[in-house]
């Protein structure tokens, strides 16, 4: 089995807010950049749709290689029919991206000589068959030990799914049948058979994907009830020489999905850092994350985004609407489905659309920190939450009033302030971010008879 690498988006908007005085500021400012998944050369993207014991799974990917290597094995807690499987918009994993990602946001100090509110209007956003090399006959797979509980095909994909009694049974039948497996796959692949756990297993019919006109594969989605509530990961570890990140977006009708078995911890968010990182946002956050990830022992997921999907603020992307909801799997919506749809109808029962909250995750991990698949729960916690990062750019106007003189005093004890923080989340040397500041002090020191008056009260 290949390493797989996620599908990559990007997409940009620029919101403006309802903002007042600087001591209301929550989440509000002009959204001017984002870290979304494509900071990464090998991030895993996977969105779960889950409520009560029902699970929709996204899983999609961008194969580097010739597709006809293409093999992906997924452990799943039951047998998976035709019915439950379809391929998805690829669209989508880059839309909930974009609205989750950690964003960088400026403000514009007002005169302090003329101090008011300032009401900004928002502006708006943008809007399956028998497998390679043939099947082995029934009495081969029992000697193996293995059965094939379904087989079929959908879309550009060959679908079989299968039970086994011994891992190593297991690996010589995927072998056997043109699945390209790495070795040691057998010791990964034991827990699951040991949990009754079933093998989702699909390659790439050639002859469909050419028909389809897709440059990447799609993604494939699958919908499955039970109350095991986890997202295996230990067979992307097979192969696997470095560490990998992997963002998972859970949508939930009640609120945040938490990690149960690895500790969560919310990434480092609402700090002020100079105005220069807004042309180098992308180094900024994957520096603060490795420090961050560093600083956790390496074992924790981080929480990027936690929030209702009927609003933003700032925005990065237009929320999703009720289609896109549904492509993503969200399937709480309401009670009625789509034409010519069997994907699962009995999973529909009415929600507003504003019950989809999502938790975005992002986990990086290695197989001696991450030995155990994640397991989840969802809660009832309704609080947001962002990754957010602030630049405050200084009124640069005449400033007579004795406000403004104190406002004037003030700066370069701030400008300070944002380069110790950027220091302290990237380890970046202090000398080289005052040097990229390019501050000019003079500019904004005080003379000594401003000095005295201000000592008077003049």
């Amino acid at each position: 089995m290949k390493s797989l690498r996620w599908l990559i988006p990007l997409l940009l908007t620029v919101v403006t807010v309802l903002c007042f005085a600087p001591a209301a500021w929550a989440f509000c400012g002009f959204y001017v950049a984002k870290a979304d998944s494509k900071l990464y050369n090998q991030a895993s993207q996977v969105i779960i749709a889950r409520d009560g014991n029902r699970t929709v799974l996204t899983m999609a990917n961008d194969f580097q290689g010739n597709v006809k290597d293409f093999a992906v094995v997924v452990p799943v807690p039951t047998v998976i029919k035709k019915e439950q499987v379809k391929v998805a918009n690829p669209n989508i994993i880059e839309r909930l991206d974009a609205f989750s990602a950690p964003r960088l946001v400026e403000y514009f100090d007002a005169d302090p000589c003329n101090p008011q509110i300032e009401e900004m209007e928002a502006l708006p956003a943008p809007t399956a068959g028998a497998t390679r090399g043939g099947l082995q006959n029934l009495q081969r797979d029992r000697s193996l030990g293995v059965t094939v509980e379904a087989r079929f095909n959908v879309g550009e994909y060959e679908i079989v799914i299968l039970s086994a009694k011994e891992s190593n049974g297991l690996e010589t039948w995927l072998k056997t049948n043109g699945y390209n497996i790495p070795q040691g796959a057998n010791q990964l692949l034991k827990p699951y058979i040991r949990s009754s756990m079933k093998f989702f297993v699909a390659k790439v019919n050639l002859t469909e994907f050419e028909k389809s006109g897709y440059e990447f594969l799609r993604p494939l989605q699958i919908s499955y009830q039970s109350p095991k509530f986890i997202l295996p990961i230990r067979l992307g570890m097979i192969n696997a020489s470095a560490e990998q990140d992997l963002i998972v977006y859970v949508l939930s009708p009640k609120g945040e999905a938490e990690i149960t078995n690895y500790r969560t911890v919310k990434i480092p968010s609402d700090v002020n850092i100079p105005v220069y990182i807004k042309s180098e946002f992308g180094d900024f956050y994957k520096s603060m994350f490795q420090i961050s990830y560093i600083k956790e022992d390496r074992k924790v997921a981080f929480l990027e985004y936690a929030w209702n999907m009927a609003s933003c603020d700032p925005c990065s992307a237009e929320p999703l609407n009720p289609e896109e909801l549904k492509q993503s799997g969200v399937f709480w919506l309401d009670n009625n489905v789509e034409p010519n749809s069997n994907f699962l109808p009995q999973f529909r029962r009415p929600f507003p659309i504003s019950n989809v909250f999502i938790t975005r995750l992002h986990v990086r991990y290695t197989r001696n920190k991450f030995p155990e698949d994640l397991m989840f729960q969802e809660t009832g916690n309704q609080e947001f939450f962002q990754g957010r990062y602030i630049m405050q750019h200084p009124f640069t106007g005449e400033l007579k009033c004795r406000a403004g003189r104190e406002y004037k005093r003030s700066l370069p004890q701030r400008f300070e302030n944002e380069a110790q923080t950027l220091a302290k989340l990237t380890k970046w040397n202090i000398q080289d971010i005052r040097r990229k500041m390019n501050l000019n002090y003079g500019n904004f020191s005080t003379s000594w008879w401003e000095r005295l008056f201000a000592w008077l009260g003049l």
